[in-house]
């Protein structure tokens, strides 16, 4: 049987959504926004008001609610003698997934800017998963490197280890660093999360569900959000990235896109398409969308990155 988003989704334009923003909750303009958005993608102060300000309050509902019954929780199992202060934290993981060229990380460093700046004495943590790749040079060995991005192309195993980590333990954890500079896994460079009251983690495949995965990604998430937006429209937002990558590396030859740089705009075009056909066009339609419905919220785009509807889960 099929089923439309509006099924189990309730669904608010721009000046709907508006309405939910709360009085009690001080939005706190952003310095230095063009910082937070990525290549090709855009955001505005009004967006920051009408769009971030709503859901930044719908957020912190949920983390309250979340710590509450944490507490509550810990509480029970300590025969309801837990004391207040030895409360062990909990940190709130907040998923961001979408597909590649839909505007992932701008909303996630825009939420951390945010939660970060309104809640000071909040520790809010951001990791991309793309540090959870396995190196080109692994994917080479297994003939997997026209596969990346897809989910055999990623350390599952080590980032489920993160994840549950990161919910059960207060020691540091290590996470891979990677450089879209060289397209790779930097060597011997890491990003330290260490005990986090907030931690959000973006990628595009942090709400799949690995067939041979017992546990998955998704079930450490309290909050999860998918940026949607129709397929042309991701695939002109890919290609007008790819150009202005190759630009950009016309001068760096450590750029992964400087091998690139000199093909005419035709040739680029031509070879960006057949990476949007024959790698994240599949990937979206087999891995990424079929995902949105694991979704607390979607953000739905339209032209020029313009967010014009918020789909929030009904249950």
């Amino acid at each position: 049987m099929y089923f439309s988003i509006n099924d189990y989704y309730a669904t608010y334009n721009r000046k709907e959504w508006q309405a939910f923003q709360s009085d009690d909750l001080e939005m706190i303009a952003i310095d230095k926004l063009a910082s937070l958005v990525s290549i090709q993608d855009r955001l505005t102060q009004t967006d920051v008001r009408e769009i971030y300000g709503p859901l930044l309050h719908y957020i912190e509902a949920d983390f309250q609610h979340t710590m509450q019954y944490s507490m509550a929780k810990q509480k029970f199992f300590s025969m309801g003698e837990v004391d207040p202060f030895a409360y062990r934290k909990v940190p709130f993981i907040i998923g961001i997934s979408g597909s590649v060229a839909v505007g992932k990380s701008t909303t996630a460093r825009l939420l951390h800017q945010l939660l970060s700046e309104t809640f000071p004495r909040r520790k809010v943590d951001l990791i991309t998963t793309d540090g959870f790749l396995y190196p080109n040079e692994v994917l080479e060995q297994r003939g997997m490197l026209h596969r990346k991005g897809f989910p055999e192309s990623y350390d599952m195993p080590l980032l489920l280890e993160f994840m549950t980590h990161i919910k059960t333990q207060t020691s540091p954890f290590s996470v891979p660093t990677y450089s879209h500079l060289s397209y790779d896994i930097v060597k011997g460079q890491y990003q330290i999360i260490n005990n986090p009251d907030i931690l959000i983690v973006e990628g595009i495949n942090v709400l799949q569900l690995p067939s041979n995965q017992q546990i998955y990604v998704s079930d450490f998430f309290d909050f999860s959000i998918y940026i949607d937006a129709d397929q042309e429209l991701i695939h002109q937002w890919f290609i007008n990235r790819f150009l202005v990558h190759l630009q950009m590396a016309k001068k760096d030859p450590s750029n992964y896109y400087h091998q690139m740089s000199d093909m005419s705009k035709e040739e680029a075009i031509a070879y960006a398409d057949n990476v949007w056909l024959t790698i994240n066009l599949p990937n979206l339609i087999q891995h990424i969308k079929p995902t949105r419905s694991r979704a607390d919220v979607v953000l739905h785009k339209s032209v020029n990155h313009y967010i014009d509807q918020i789909h929030v889960r009904k249950y």
